[in-house]
């Protein structure tokens, strides 16, 4: 599993930040964050989940974005480290987006990735 101590931090975009917090006020949690996490399994290896949770875990890394937060677990900070969030809208849909560096291949939809 791939050390990401020397990348840096995972950065959200201010679109992004801004979708969640949309999100949470149409779920009616207007004080709600993003979890991203990664667990095994997808066509790569490892892939990307969004939950909305009402509060931090107690290792999480919190990200205050200024619209609403987003949470970190440590285990998927190693993997997402160095990645940046964002939000895609495109005529096929919307939806978040993970650019990580780590990342050497991934699946077409883009919520799979595997890592050397």
């Amino acid at each position: 599993m791939p050390d990401g101590t020397n990348l840096p931090r995972f950065h959200v975009t201010p679109r992004a930040a801004a979708q969640v917090a949309e999100i949470a006020k149409r779920e009616g949690k207007p004080g709600a964050g993003l979890r991203v996490s990664v667990s095994a399994g997808g066509c790569s290896g490892f892939q990307y989940n969004f939950d909305l949770e009402d509060k931090a875990g107690a290792d999480d890394l919190v990200i205050e974005t200024g619209a609403a937060p987003v949470f970190i677990d440590a285990t998927s900070l190693d993997l997402l480290a160095g990645s940046e969030l964002d939000w895609n809208e495109a005529l096929i849909g919307a939806h978040f987006a993970v650019r990580n560096p780590q990342a050497v291949s991934g699946c077409g939809c883009g919520v799979s990735f595997a890592v050397a």
